[in-house]
């Protein structure tokens, strides 16, 4: 029976993600607006360049970039790569935000595998609209979606805009999250 028991927690420990302890907080100076939502992820401005190659040593396992081709975000692939940590890059801007862009981020952070997650922009302004969004398909009201967006970092118009017309977008019911 012990064997057994033995057999069952080594097969349990090898299909659960470790939970890797995310920094509660960070220098601005390494990490600008840097905030735990919640447990395993964390919203920011862009990693500094060596702060970007110590995320590992931080317990991240996975980088969401929302920054844009002309913002760097290739060069930050290949360094994130080389770390051995995954990376997904979701160009967002005000004018290219879309639904599509939110149910990718989505899909990232909806699978246990692929945290703790860090999903940065270049000041946190675009994770915050990404969030806010995530929060409305989770049936939070319109109130709540601003509110939860700006407490996130939301500070443009042109992207609580660019919020407002993804959730126009999406049909009534459609899309919320279980």
């Amino acid at each position: 029976m012990t064997r057994r028991l033995a057999l069952l927690a080594a097969a349990f420990a090898a299909t659960t993600p470790l939970l890797a302890e995310i920094p509660a907080a960070v220098d601005p100076a390494e990490i600008p607006n840097y905030r735990v939502i919640r447990p395993g992820l964390a919203f920011a401005g862009q990693p500094a360049p060596e702060t970007l190659k110590r995320l590992g040593d931080m317990g991240f396992r996975t980088v969401i970039n929302l920054r844009t081709e002309q913002e760097g975000a290739a060069e930050e692939g290949h360094v994130v790569r080389a770390l051995g940590l995954d990376y997904v890059w979701v160009p967002v801007t005000s004018g290219t935000f879309s639904l599509e862009d939110v149910e990718r981020v989505e899909r990232v952070l909806d699978d246990p595998k692929t945290g703790p997650v860090l999903l940065h922009c270049a000041s946190g302004n675009r994770v915050a609209a990404v969030w806010g969004v995530v929060r409305a398909r989770d049936g939070r009201t319109p109130d709540e979606v601003e509110a939860d967006a700006r407490a996130a970092g939301l500070h443009s118009p042109s992207m609580w805009e660019a919020v407002l017309r993804v959730l126009d977008a999406v049909p009534a019911g459609a899309g919320v999250n279980p």
